[in-house]
């Protein structure tokens, strides 16, 4: 289960593909286009801090179209890499931090009232720490051969339900708008770390059988090599 809709998710893929053909024929690289992205999603940190909160949405909109573009052109380009899937995971905790810190920069700074500042603040915080799992969760599943896209806040779900109302609606009356936007960020994010905590249990339970191959040793490393490293 997810805010969007596989239907929804469908109709704008087919609607960027003529976009991804172009940059496919242009030869553009997907690690080029994950790094536009990450300096976009730097741009709206920065839009955030400054106190330009509908600039900020936008920007972090925009940077959800970059990180569908690269995925794309890396499948159908055929130019997917294990250090092109690395590079994007990495970059995108980069703009992650650089976004709830930016949000937690405008509301130290007067974007909501004094009273209300360390809250903010610490509601930043969970916010972040709970994406970071959430991220964290689906990269060591898969490490175990465990497919993990499950919950309802992944990343895409996560910069919609805060730029589409930072860019419409702007911060509120004394921020509070943006404040309870990040509240509800960091309510879903943890609740889906809590699904994929369920959904790998539940794949970790089934017969060896069925796990065998998905469990087998990585590339170039032994059984032992593997078992050490996964400690």
């Amino acid at each position: 289960m997810t805010f969007i809709p596989q239907a929804i998710r469908n109709a704008f893929l087919g609607l960027v593909r003529p976009v991804v053909q172009a940059l496919i024929r242009a030869r553009v690289h997907p690690n080029t286009i994950t790094t536009v992205g990450c300096l976009v999603v730097l741009g709206s940190a920065w839009a955030f801090a400054s106190g330009r909160i509908q600039l900020g949405g936008a920007l972090l909109l925009l940077s959800g179209v970059f990180d569908i573009l690269d995925g794309q052109v890396a499948r159908e380009g055929k130019l997917a890499s294990e250090f092109g899937a690395f590079y994007d995971s990495l970059l995108d905790r980069v703009g992650e931090s650089a976004l709830f810190a930016g949000i937690a920069i405008y509301f130290v700074r007067g974007g909501v009232p004094p009273a209300l500042v360390p809250l903010a603040v610490g509601v930043c915080l969970a916010a972040l720490s709970t994406s970071l799992m959430v991220s964290y969760a689906r990269a060591r599943a898969e490490g175990l051969g465990i497919d993990c896209r499950v919950g309802i806040a992944q990343r895409l779900e996560r910069f919609l339900v805060l730029g589409a109302p930072a860019l419409l609606i702007g911060p509120g009356r004394e921020g509070r708008i943006l404040f309870w936007i990040v509240v509800v960020l960091a309510l879903a994010t943890a609740v889906t770390v809590v699904q994929r905590i369920h959904h790998v249990y539940r794949a970790t339970r089934r017969p060896r059988e069925a796990t065998a191959v998905r469990r087998d040793t990585l590339p170039g490393r032994t059984p032992a090599a593997q078992q050490a490293k996964g400690r």
